[in-house]
């Protein structure tokens, strides 16, 4: 693992920031905001969350309302539209009431259309909200591997930049409100073949009896074959080690009909997005909803007779 690069102290009139939504990545954001010096307060549902931001030196809040009203940058991340719905509602109700408008910047990876029904109701307030889905799993933010898909209004994003870059470089602007989104659909349309297919690679390595960490050895640095994805997801599949789960093949899930809801909308055809499909709904009903995305291996494995070790039974 490479070392995360340094960066600045913050200057004491940074801005402030608030997160609503403290499960992995959100209190992993906070976590590495408070770690460069910056001020920043949360909300959670869960009290373990809040409680977790505290021990890192954030402070808990008692509601969304309260996070916007001490906030000027507010970053979202939640884990299903019904809980943007609700944070929605609970920033312009604060915006509508105080008059206080921090910038919100949106990171879920949901449905376009709840992503445009957020920014029209905050609009509607005098709030501006950026899409910005991030490509990268909790883990890979300490080496700034994270990319963020950036959209919306230029201003907004320049404001935003500084707060992004904490996380990781690799900030484009992707456009309009929304592209961001759709980027990130494309960006996990991919992943999801990667995974299914280096699960298939590992398990024709070994059915031939070859070693697959040899395999990934010589395939991982390759310019030719080598992925990002291969070389975090491949060394879980050569170990057949799958917890902790960088990505839960449950919460995968809804990554999965999210894209494909998407593809249907436009008629846009996608044959082998959709075969990689019951492998992970294979993965569902083996047990392995808690392990790591990368336990499409098993699924495989078991399939072609190979023994699966006790962890990921």
């Amino acid at each position: 693992m490479t070392s995360p690069k340094k960066r600045p102290t913050p200057a004491h009139n940074s801005p402030r920031i608030g997160i609503v939504g403290l499960g992995i990545m959100g209190g992993i954001m906070a976590e590495e905001l408070l770690r460069q010096g910056f001020k920043v307060c949360g909300f959670d549902i869960a009290p373990a969350a809040k409680a977790r931001l505290k021990s890192h030196g954030g402070k808990p809040l008692a509601s969304v309302q309260t996070v916007s009203d001490q906030s000027d940058i507010v970053i979202v991340s939640l884990a299903t539209s019904h809980a943007l719905q609700q944070v929605t509602q609970a920033l312009a109700d604060a915006a509508a009431k105080s008059k206080h408008t921090p910038l919100v910047i949106e990171t879920s990876t949901l449905p376009l259309a709840d992503k445009m029904h957020c920014a029209k109701a905050l609009k509607a307030v005098g709030v501006t909200a950026l899409d910005c889905p991030i490509s990268g799993t909790a883990v890979r933010m300490k080496d700034r591997a994270w990319t963020i898909y950036a959209s919306g209004p230029k201003a907004a994003f320049q404001q935003a930049l500084p707060i992004l870059n904490a996380f990781t470089d690799s900030v484009p602007h992707v456009g309009a409100y929304g592209n961001g989104t759709k980027m990130k659909y494309a960006a996990n349309h991919l992943v999801a073949i990667y995974n299914v297919a280096y699960a298939e690679s590992v398990t024709l390595a070994r059915k031939m009896g070859l070693d697959p960490q040899q395999m990934l050895d010589l395939f991982g640095p390759s310019p030719v074959l080598g992925t990002g994805v291969m070389r975090l997801r491949m060394d879980m599949m050569v170990k057949q080690q799958y917890t902790p789960p960088t990505m839960k093949v449950e919460v995968w899930q809804k990554d999965m009909q999210v894209i494909g809801d998407m593809a249907k909308s436009l008629h846009c055809p996608t044959p082998v997005f959709n075969a990689c499909a019951s492998v992970y709904t294979a993965a569902m009903a083996q047990g392995l909803a808690l392990h790591d995305t990368a336990s499409t291996a098993e699924v495989l494995g078991r399939m072609a007779g190979l023994e699966s070790p006790k962890s990921a039974k």
